[in-house]
């Protein structure tokens, strides 16, 4: 672990979304997730990002993402910025994930101290 992450580390907030996606909706999906993405490393208190593809195993998940973010503080602030966003280009994720049957699981996530 790096200086910098060890010094973030304590207050960090991880944000997991994690998702069952339809073959025939994946490069919808990957874009869209692509999309915010790029918006996210563009603000403030962010620290780093994956975007994670299941290639064996029985999980349920196929796609999972995850961002770092130094601070909840920072997290409040960005939900408006990439709801903004999203409105001005007329995404609304909630609809898009039922629309292409995708399950989604999505949850903020901090680390237990100690390990």
């Amino acid at each position: 672990m790096s200086k910098i992450n060890q010094a973030v580390n304590g207050s960090s907030v991880f944000r997991v979304d994690k998702f069952v996606v339809p073959a025939n909706a994946r490069e919808e999906i990957v874009a869209k997730v692509r999309m915010t993405h790029e918006l996210l490393r563009q603000q403030q208190g962010f620290v780093q990002d994956f975007l994670l593809e299941q290639f064996s195993g029985p999980g349920e998940f196929n796609l999972v993402t995850i961002v770092e973010w130094q601070s909840q503080a920072a997290v409040d602030k960005v939900v408006p910025i990439v709801k903004a966003a999203h409105e001005r280009i007329a995404f609304n994720p909630k609809e898009t994930i039922a629309r292409l049957g995708v399950k989604a699981d999505i949850a903020n996530y901090q680390r237990i101290p100690g390990v």
